[in-house]
């Protein structure tokens, strides 16, 4: 399993550097190699300096939900998303800083995080999904069971399998 980690790895590392450097030669041969060597300075002065102010945010973001003794539930997503983007963007490379730069403004991190919160649920095994929230609603009268005092009867519980016998998802 770690094996084939490592090489899925290897592989999306290999790949992307080659795009990189596709795009860099595509962008120097438009604009020049000193302006497109220039550009990607620009694009990592950029980068630290987004990561320096939202870096800045999210941890005091942090700081405020422990000093408050509240779950850091999205914060700490926006955290990492944060130094990951700016990690992109520090970096030489056009589609890295692209990537980084979705993942530093705030109006595109929220995209972000639930892409890649998609992609990870995606991923899991269903035994290791989060529990399924069902709601029914029903008509007035219909079908409902009444208990020894007139009351309405209540059963609570969960849904292990579904009709096929399968794992409830």
């Amino acid at each position: 399993m770690a094996d084939l980690v490592r090489r899925r790895l290897k592989l999306v590392v290999g790949v992307t550097a080659l795009a990189e450097l596709v795009v860099f030669a595509l962008v120097a041969a438009w604009i020049g190699v000193g302006w497109t060597v220039l550009a990607t300075l620009a694009t990592s002065a950029l980068g630290c300096s987004l990561l320096a102010r939202q870096g800045t945010r999210a941890l005091a973001d942090l700081r405020e939900r422990a000093r408050t003794r509240r779950s850091p539930g999205a914060e700490l997503g926006n955290a990492g998303l944060v130094a990951a983007g700016g990690l992109l963007m520090v970096l030489p490379g056009f589609i890295g800083d692209l990537v980084g730069l979705l993942c530093l403004l705030p109006g595109t991190r929220g995209l972000v995080r639930r892409a890649l919160g998609g992609l990870v649920l995606s991923r899991l095994p269903d035994r290791m999904r989060g529990p399924v929230r069902v709601t029914s609603t029903r008509a007035p009268g219909v079908g409902e069971w009444h208990g020894p005092a007139g009351a309405p009867l209540v059963i609570e519980g969960e849904v292990l399998r579904d009709a096929d016998g399968r794992p409830a998802t």
